[in-house]
């Protein structure tokens, strides 16, 4: 069934900026910026502007805000003055279009690429028990290392802003740095960062804290994924675990500009393998609407869902995989038009290849189209 809806295309406001639809590029890593200075590449720019549409939100790719916070190899930081100039670019290009793009800040932590990272920052010294995962020696951070942890996301932030960004969101999620320090699975420490959740949440609170004084809270998103069982994570009970979070959040730093929530049928950059009965956003959507601050959703979504969803929550809704193969992915959604099947071999590649060769609806064949 075809669902008509222009619910995804109605105007919505996000800390300040009023946006003019609903449809989100998702952070997602791509692996083309310059391994030796981590700079985007020229190639960025092209990739970005190519997906920038009037009135509509682009969440870049993970970027760490210190060469501690590395993960792999190619992944882009904004620490340096040569990557806040190629972000400009890339800022310049968006806005070019009249869209508006936030930067996502995050830091690796204990699944950091050992070949790419100086040091590999955890909370405690527990690897990813993912099968296959790599595990090398952790260093376990002192009180100082969270300090200096917290003072680099914010000059992060404000290099962003120097970089033409119009906010930045921060990567509470995944299994990455942050979402280690506020799951017990990998954080065991007994001091004031580990043990209770008040404890486990204080780094992760600090550093959005912080980041909203720096650069104001309406320029700041967060993104959470309780179900994800990706690198390792997931909570025996995960709304035990992030219905507080999110309180804390929201008492602690009030007018955020949003925060984002995985689905539970996705995983990562993957779907989820065993879906839970009863998981869902509805608890946590609930707690933020009601103070005002908007909600989005990513993970697994078509057209389809997506104008259904819309019908029913106020919500953005963020694409990944779908973004990535049809970069005017919101006038495709809105005019029903089909969609092209992602390329997974090449999310992660060097090159053109996967990044830049694909074309606007117009220019394809019907016959290399797939619907939703």
């Amino acid at each position: 069934m075809t669902i008509q809806s222009e619910r995804l295309f109605e105007p919505i406001k996000i800390g300040d900026v009023t946006l003019k639809h609903r449809v989100v590029m998702a952070p997602m890593t791509r692996l083309r910026a310059d391994n030796e200075t981590a700079a985007p590449s020229a190639m960025s720019i092209a990739y970005y502007a190519q997906r920038a549409s009037d009135g509509g939100l682009i969440i870049s790719e993970g970027t760490v805000p210190s060469v501690e916070g590395r993960g792999w190899p190619n992944s882009p930081g904004i620490w340096s003055t040569e990557q806040i100039d190629a972000w400009k670019k890339i800022t310049d290009a968006v806005h070019a279009k009249k869209g508006t793009i936030f930067c996502q800040l995050f830091a690796a932590g204990r699944v950091a690429n050992p070949s790419i990272a100086p040091v590999i920052y955890a909370p405690s010294d527990i690897n990813d028990p993912t099968p296959g995962a790599p595990t090398p020696p952790l260093k376990v951070m002192t009180r100082e290392d969270i300090t200096k942890s917290i003072a680099d996301f914010t000059q992060g932030a404000k290099n962003a802003i120097a970089a033409g960004f119009d906010g930045v969101e921060i990567h509470c999620a995944n299994g990455y740095l942050l979402d280690q320090f506020i799951q017990y699975n990998s954080n065991q420490r007994s001091d004031e960062y580990g043990g209770s959740l008040e404890n486990r949440f204080r780094f992760p609170l600090q550093v959005i804290s912080s980041i909203s004084s720096a650069i104001g809270a309406s320029k700041v998103g967060v993104r959470i994924s309780p179900f994800a069982t990706f690198q390792g994570m997931r909570p025996s009970d995960p709304l035990a675990v992030f219905i507080p979070f999110t309180r804390a959040v929201l008492s602690s730093t009030p007018g955020l500009a949003y925060i984002s929530g995985l689905m539970p049928r996705a995983n990562g950059a993957d779907d989820q393998a065993n879906l839970v009965e009863n998981d869902a956003l509805d608890p946590i959507r609930d707690i933020v609407v009601v103070t005002g601050v908007t909600f989005f959703v990513a993970g697994g979504f078509t057209t389809q869902s997506a104008k259904g969803h819309a019908e029913k929550h106020n919500d953005l809704i963020a694409f990944g995989r779908y973004f990535t193969s049809n970069p005017d992915l919101p006038q495709r959604i809105r005019n029903d038009w089909p969609l092209v099947k992602y390329d997974r071999d090449t999310f992660y590649t060097p090159g053109k290849e996967g990044y830049l060769d694909w074309t606007e609806y117009k220019a394809i064949h019907q016959f290399d189209a797939v619907y939703p």
